[in-house]
């Protein structure tokens, strides 16, 4: 049964007119939004990459009153809200000028906006007193809620849930007779040499200078905008790498995307896990850690750059997903059992690890899906189908896979809803003037991705995400391929949806997440029904969970969920703006060498660009070349990536697609590289 939900008090009203208001364009700064070149070199102030330690949930897990049953209290039946009106956010703060870079006052990218005025809040809000936690004292955790060390093979990591240890020590003794075991503190984090900072400031751009001159490095070759910045920072405790030529004049020139700083009003100190770009990234040591990568094809070393499609585990996932089931196995939220406790802190601790990874501001925030594909899916069909109607208007872009397409053209079928399309130019990036030309008082949704799958294109998510808000819509933004390459803050896109898979970052396959705004989440209808989502049945009405237990109906993937939380862990340790360093180097190192093999064409030549190369050989089929460089053992992806519209923006209907990932090496493109110019000679007699 539904009731109306009443506006919320300060509302605004809907905008008495289209577009974009004067000034939400970026004035005189690079149409992606990003920082690309020409910018001075400034320190990256201490504590920009995260504190020492993995944070606490900054908000409680719901409580019950016996292990594994389903949580009391949680609110009533879902409301069904009236149609929303147009939000108008308030106006982004004036920027500082910085040295040598010209912008508008409303410039919307990482380097034009204020940083905050007084030091940040080491933590989240506080916990109000009497707030009960969903752990489980001593007598109903079990032993297997951390690793025992008397159990064979129970060394690996722990499960992915917050502890004593960490920061919620005080609330868990109020609420249970016996605390768990605490998990040591993570080491401090060695201050960067040469940085200098106000603690927990953010980004590196715009911060102030060093007090000394920031250390010589050994040069990666001719230089690219901000590398010797880059270099200063990453490299001095990282062996020399092997000199690698530049791009050829007029080549692309991808920007340092992993530094970018996304500017959402600043992120409380420790509210994400630490990430040590200093501390060095061997990605040799790391190819250890993914046992299928020992595998040989065809009788040679298999050369994995199909990561595009999916990533490989590491040990820690699939030791993690094998303790589960030896441990932990159970269904959650019912039953008083051992394993039922053990299993649904496993998978509320993976919720709490994906919300850190996200800088989601509460773990009810957090929905599991299968996927991507589905959770672009629930978004259409239980917000869309409620508060999307006929002659209002969607927005997506020429980028887009084809799982963020489809299920707007099915909702516009259902509802009578237009569907409109901003174009990218010749380079693949969104062209902003023409995406805004596009939005008006009847646009409800903008659906766009984060890092083209088919191209590698960054697209200026933060940027767009302003200009939609500006005339009152929602923004969803698909995150499948740029999770595993650079970090993600929630908050600071300032985006209503974020949806990523596991498989693209590590993970296990059948897992993926959405990110919702709990106001969002609190006014959207349940898409899916049966147990588990439900507070009460009978056979006149339905009351509904709160989010997020409203849109995870039946029995959903625990152990892949539990997995999803390792894979994240595994990445936060490993850094991601070390990985996204790592990347670029193999980017521009491929690139470079791939320009130069005759009848080889590059698409997607964006300055902000992930590491995705794509390409065609003029006379020889797409398949054809995959089977080849398969018989060498090295995967890639040939055909239309679920993307047909973007390759057919340039003029083909399939692209061979090299995609990297933390593992890969520089002789894995030189491994490339040859293949490709023996493939060409051996079948077009060419050389």
């Amino acid at each position: 049964m539904f009731h109306a939900l009443p506006t919320s008090p300060g509302s605004p009203g809907p905008l008495p007119s289209g577009g974009v208001p004067a000034g939400v364009v970026p004035a005189g700064a690079p149409t992606t939004g990003l920082p690309t070149t020409g910018l001075p070199r400034t320190a990256v102030p201490t504590g920009a990459f995260g504190g020492p330690g993995v944070s606490p949930a900054s908000t409680p897990l719901p409580d019950a009153p016996d292990p594994g049953l389903a949580a009391p209290g949680i609110g009533g039946a879902h409301a069904a809200a009236a149609p929303l009106a147009a939000r108008v956010p308030p106006p982004l703060p004036r920027s500082p000028t910085l040295p040598g870079v010209t912008a508008g006052p409303a410039t919307l990218g990482g380097i034009g906006l204020a940083p905050p005025s007084a030091p940040l809040p080491a933590a989240g809000p506080p916990v109000p007193p009497g707030t009960s936690f969903y752990f489980l004292d001593e007598g109903h955790r079990g032993a297997a809620a951390l690793p025992d060390p008397t159990v064979p093979g129970a060394s690996g990591p722990g499960p992915s849930v917050p502890d004593v240890g960490q920061g919620t020590g005080a609330a868990l003794a109020a609420a249970a007779p016996l605390t768990a075991r605490a998990v040591p503190a993570l080491p401090p984090v060695p201050a960067l040499p040469g940085v200098s900072g106000p603690p927990g400031a953010q980004g590196g751009f715009g911060a102030p200078p060093p007090a000394s001159p920031l250390p010589v490095v050994p040069a990666l070759g001719p230089a690219i905008p901000g590398q010797e910045a880059l270099q200063a920072l990453l490299m001095p405790a990282l062996p020399p790498p092997q000199a690698r030529p530049a791009p050829s004049p007029g080549g692309p020139t991808p920007s340092l995307y992993f530094l970018q700083d996304l500017d959402g009003g600043g992120v409380p100190a420790g509210a994400m896990p630490a990430s040590t770009p200093g501390a060095g990234f061997d990605p040799h040591s790391r190819r250890g850690d993914f046992p299928i990568l020992a595998e040989r094809v065809n009788g040679r070393r298999l050369v994995w750059l199909d990561n595009g499609a999916t990533t490989q585990k590491p040990r820690a996932v699939i030791e993690r997903l094998v303790r589960f089931y030896e441990h932990e196995n159970s269904n959650i939220h019912r039953a008083a059992h051992e394993l039922a406790a053990r299993a649904t802190d496993a998978y509320e601790g993976a919720r709490e690890v994906t919300r850190r990874f996200l800088n989601a501001s509460a773990p009810e925030e957090i929905v599991f899906v299968r996927g991507t594909t589905e959770g672009i899916n629930l978004v259409a069909q239980s917000w869309g189908r409620r508060f999307i109607g006929a002659g209002d208007e969607i927005v997506i872009t020429w980028l887009e896979h084809h799982a963020n397409i489809v299920p707007w053209q099915m909702l516009a079928e259902q509802t009578g809803a237009k569907l409109k399309v901003a174009p990218v130019d010749d380079d693949g990036q969104v062209v902003l003037d023409a995406y805004a030309n596009l939005l008006g008082p009847r646009t409800k949704l903008v659906a766009l991705t984060q890092v083209s799958n088919a191209l590698g294109t960054i697209t200026p998510a933060q940027a767009m995400t302003a200009m939609a808000h500006a005339v009152g819509a929602r923004v969803l933004i698909d995150g499948a391929q740029s999770v595993a390459h650079m970090r993600t803050d929630v908050q600071a896109l300032g985006c209503d949806w974020f949806v990523f898979s596991g498989h693209k970052v590590f993970g296990p396959t059948g897992i993926g997440a959405v990110y919702g705004r709990r106001d969002v989440l609190a006014e959207t209808p349940p898409w899916q029904g049966g147990g588990n989502m439900i507070r009460d049945v009978t056979f006149e009405y339905t009351e509904y969970q709160d989010p997020p237990a409203r849109f995870e109906a039946g029995t959903g993937n625990i152990a892949d969920a539990v997995g999803l939380g390792a894979a994240l862990d595994y990445v936060q340790q490993a850094g991601l703006e070390a990985i996204g360093a790592h990347e670029h180097a193999l980017l521009e190192h491929a690139l470079h060498d791939l320009a130069h093999v005759p009848g080889l064409r590059l698409f997607g030549t964006a300055a902000e660009k992930a590491g995705v190369i794509s390409f065609v050989i003029d006379g020889l089929d797409t398949q054809e070349i995959g089977k080849a460089l398969n018989r060498e053992g090295i995967a890639v992806r040939a055909g239309h990536h679920c993307a047909q519209p973007i390759l057919r923006r340039f003029g083909v209907e399939a692209t061979v697609r090299a995609s990297l990932a933390l593992y890969n090496t520089h002789d894995d493109v030189d491994a490339l590289v040859a293949a490709v110019r023996r493939i060409r000679t051996g079948i077009t007699g060419l050389g």
